[in-house]
């Protein structure tokens, strides 16, 4: 009876889901990294030989520089049912989001049950305490505004997909390690490889071919084994559960080295005398308490962060992350002699959020929205967790009911703003023009590619005079950038000033 409403919350959540996502069908391609990806990538019009071939030995800049060969063959699949229409690629993109809203009650269900077994008690109570946290995590996770890039976005199809397998994955795991048993006797007798574990082995190799994120997963294990699984005794029992992990860091490593191959070959990797280690590193403690500001506030989210031109260690931009991380992890440390809960949860979420912080700085940009998809997990559990202690401290007060009728309607209110502020980004990935209108709303002085891309979209609606006037904005922005005078230059070629035209392709070729 437990596990079937633990299901049903858990399929409602996924409906719910689904429903506020629904709105994304009616979007189309967007002119970045969609043309690339799918509109203008002849490889995906057969399912054959021939395309795994391309998809699993390749590396190129059809997969925007990762070696992402599920994701590909996704993309593969749909093009076999709809073809070119956005309307199917955008509805499995909310199909698998909405898998992962579920999958998130699920496995926050097994986590806490694996952290009451550990603890010999309730946590909470009763069961519908733990339901409730676990109903508030995937709702928190399902639903809010951070995670409208991965989904509406039809090519970041590898997020959706890569989280997908990554929790599958974990979920196997929770099932191998309760099989072994929680003590030291268990570690001893039982076998080093079992149906679970190599079945999450394999899941993992296959949120690897989603996206090379998933890279972080050996070590959120780890974690998973101190908290909730409990399964560090002593310094053997966590060289047994480190020797476990070696076959999942040879994949990590594989698909590591994959992704830096294939990040180069595009030119997408910026050189470090270009970026200095200094700059990515305070670049990197700002993202992360970004990402938990907008994580608590998601409002004014922006489909392009540009990174910041004079970064200097004093300025109060960088220096109170740096603080606030650094007061995070002390909390975190101190707390966890009695709750490790806070600790497991924020190293979970830096671990997942390192690949992706610009140590090893991919692309111009600061940080994205669609980067915390999968970190945000770990602060999803801990809000549902830390919703359900406040339920249950709640039943001794004197005016228990009142402040449970306001701690409902407050979690309906944030369900219902969430839900709203969710509908309305992903308006913002409806068309190119849509979304480039935004980010230059948004940004006016700091993107010139983006005066670019929608010069591009006024070019083919035949408005020359207009997108050259982007293209002058995106020059004045960054002389530089060479796009800017090509796209400039077929521009004064269509309405026949030959002489500007030849002028910008000697500066492109120049550049």
């Amino acid at each position: 009876m437990k596990r079937r409403i633990e299901y049903l919350l858990a399929g409602l959540t996924a409906t719910a889901t689904f429903l506020v996502y629904l709105r994304a069908v009616q979007n189309g391609f967007v002119r970045w990294d969609d043309f690339l990806c799918i509109y203008e990538n002849p490889h995906i019009h057969s399912l054959n030989a021939s395309f795994l071939k391309w998809a699993f030995l390749g590396l190129h800049r059809a997969a925007l520089g990762n070696w992402i060969p599920l994701t590909l063959v996704s993309y593969a699949l749909d093009f076999s049912v709809w073809g070119l229409n956005p309307v199917g690629y955008h509805l499995t993109n909310i199909i698998l989001h909405s898998a992962n809203a579920f999958l998130a009650v699920v496995l926050s269900v097994k986590l806490i049950e694996a952290w009451e077994d550990r603890e010999k008690r309730s946590l909470f109570g009763n069961d519908k305490s733990k339901l409730i946290a676990a109903t508030a995590a995937g709702l928190l996770f399902g639903l809010h505004p951070l995670h409208v890039e991965s989904v509406a976005w039809a090519s970041e199809r590898k997020d959706v997909l890569c989280t997908f397998f990554f929790m599958l994955s974990v979920l196997s795991y929770t099932r191998y390690a309760s099989f072994l048993g929680s003590g030291p006797a268990d570690m001893k007798k039982s076998p080093f490889f079992s149906r679970w574990y190599l079945i999450s082995l394999f899941l993992f190799a296959l949120a690897l071919m989603s996206k090379p994120m998933a890279v972080s997963l050996p070590l959120v294990l780890l974690i998973l084994d101190w908290h909730p699984l409990g399964r560090f005794f002593s310094l053997r029992s966590f060289r047994v559960a480190f020797a476990e992990k070696l076959p999942f860091i040879a994949l990590s490593s594989g698909a590591s080295i994959l992704a830096l191959l294939a990040q180069k070959k595009a030119g997408y990797m910026l050189p470090l005398k270009s970026l200095p280690f200094h700059i990515r590193f305070l670049n990197a403690a700002r993202s992360v308490a970004l990402y938990l500001w907008k994580f608590v506030f998601p409002i004014g989210l922006v489909p392009y962060y540009p990174y910041p031109k004079n970064a200097f260690f004093l300025s109060y931009q960088y220096l109170l992350p740096i603080g606030l991380i650094a007061l995070i992890t002390a909390f975190c440390l101190l707390a966890a002699r009695r709750q490790k809960v806070w600790l497991a949860c924020w190293g979970y979420f830096i671990i997942t959020l390192l690949p992706v912080l610009g140590l090893v700085q991919v692309g111009s940009q600061s940080m994205a929205d669609r980067y915390v998809y999968l970190p945000s997990l770990g602060t999803s559990l801990l809000s549902g967790v830390a919703a359900s202690w406040v339920w249950k401290k709640t039943a001794a007060l004197k005016w228990a009911r009142l402040l449970r009728a306001a701690g409902a309607s407050a979690a309906l209110l944030a369900v219902l703003s969430m839900s709203y502020l969710t509908y309305r980004q992903i308006g913002i990935w409806r068309n190119s023009f849509v979304l480039w209108n935004y980010v230059i709303q948004k940004e006016p002085d700091k993107v010139p590619f983006a005066y670019v891309d929608r010069g591009l979209i006024l070019e083919d609606r035949g408005q020359l005079e207009m997108a050259i006037s982007d293209y002058n904005k995106a020059i004045a922005l960054d002389p530089s950038y060479a796009p800017a005078y090509i796209n400039r230059g077929e521009a004064f070629y269509e309405t026949e000033q030959y002489r500007w035209a030849i002028a910008d392709c000697d500066k492109a070729i120049a550049l």
